[in-house]
């Protein structure tokens, strides 16, 4: 099965041409903001850590290489902690276009803005003449996340969106999930799928050092929100063996790693990854975007109402009532498995042909209304040391 992309140098292949205006800290971002105002197809971005928070650079670089980026200005203050030009070096080792405009050296907002602009526009004239052409599917990498979680969701939309992964993974595509704090009670059947024992282990501590985090005198969190409870989930465990449904039920090949000095990338090959992280859906999903995830696939029980600026979002939600009111937010259906219209198998085949489109160039519903979320996750250092966990 093939999917219409765009070709990279790095021999990666984009399903689309964002040129990223990303300010290096927050201390720059209405530049920024006003740099990609003035021009259509530019997409700001940032990271709200402060200018000397050297462990999120990772994420930064990685989205930067994300194959959906077709260039990257960064845009600097210019006298921030973590300085522009290393990152630079980074993300230049993808071959595409990237450069800096630096606000005080260039003598003013307004002398970087025009500056800025003018970059950018020579990225968006370079990516509107690329053409799409066609792709192996295996070339595909698909997130899988949710939030917004009630009862259909782990009985209808994570169960269809796990058959679309096991649909994915056997095409030869790559799937990654994320969120280790939604796996906490759901050890032994995702260990199980552990393709060998070192796997296994990753996994087992993969979810274990998540809950040792959460318990530390101070941090405590039960995560069940009130959307969680209000949509019937009674506890974490159940919340959990929900949640994994969307994993599918393939072998798990490994845990990517995601730590303040590096970010694993998806291997070529296919198959089906976890990674750490965070359950916070546009940190998670910024987090997946710099190990190269193209799309990301979202259930949703209660209704949500966002996207990314790197990775097309499919929605999906599986609950009726969701999709009476809110059906213009929603992409995908899966409330008929709920209604015994459908099954699991149909609606996991429906979404996997949604998943072929959007990469091939169909708008999501986020992307018609605007919605391009962008946030990092940063651990906590000092829980970490505490925790023995650096």
């Amino acid at each position: 099965m093939e999917f219409q992309g765009f070709e990279r140098p790095n021999d990666l292949v984009g399903i689309r041409n964002t040129v990223l205006v990303m300010a290096v800290a927050d201390c720059s971002e209405p530049a920024a903001r006003m740099i990609a105002a003035g021009v259509e197809g530019a997409t700001p971005v940032t990271q709200h850590h402060g200018c000397i928070a050297m462990d999120i650079a990772p994420t930064m670089v990685g989205v930067a290489k994300n194959p959906n980026v077709a260039g990257t200005l960064l845009v600097a203050m210019g006298c921030e902690g973590m300085q522009p030009e290393p990152l630079v070096e980074e993300i230049s080792k993808a071959g595409k276009p990237v450069d800096v405009v630096n606000i005080q050296k260039i003598g003013g907002t307004r002398k970087a803005i025009s500056r800025g602009q003018e970059i950018v526009k020579g990225m968006v004239d370079q990516a509107r003449k690329q053409r799409r052409k066609p792709f192996d599917i295996n070339r595909l990498v698909v997130g899988v996340k949710c939030g917004g979680s009630d009862t259909t969701s782990g009985l209808a939309s994570n169960t269809a969106i796990g058959a679309m992964s096991d649909m994915l993974v056997d095409a030869g595509a790559a799937v990654v999930m994320i969120e280790p704090i939604e796996a906490i009670g759901a050890d032994e059947p995702l260990a199980a799928r552990a393709v060998n024992e070192r796997v296994k282990q990753q996994i087992l501590t993969w979810i274990a050092n998540e809950e040792k985090r959460w318990t530390v005198p101070g941090t405590e969190m039960d995560f069940m929100c009130r959307g969680n409870v209000e949509g019937g989930l009674t506890t974490l465990e159940e919340k959990s063996l929900g949640a994994v449904h969307k994993g599918g039920h393939r072998p798990i090949k490994g845990v990517l790693k995601n730590q303040e000095d590096y970010l694993e990338t998806v291997p070529p090959g296919g198959g089906f990854y976890l990674q750490d992280g965070t359950h916070m859906e546009p940190m998670a999903m910024s987090s997946m975007a710099a190990a190269g995830v193209h799309i990301v696939v979202f259930a949703t029980g209660r209704g949500g109402v966002f996207g990314h600026a790197v990775c097309p979002m499919i929605k999906v939600t599986g609950n009726p009532d969701t999709w009476a009111r809110m059906s213009e937010d929603i992409d995908v259906n899966a409330s008929t498995i709920m209604e015994s219209k459908e099954s699991i198998e149909s609606v996991g085949k429906r979404i996997f042909d949604e998943v072929v489109a959007v990469a091939s160039g169909k708008v999501t519903v986020g992307e018609q209304l605007g919605f391009h979320n962008f946030s990092v996750w940063r651990r906590d250092p000092r829980i970490e040391a505490l925790l023995g966990l650096k």
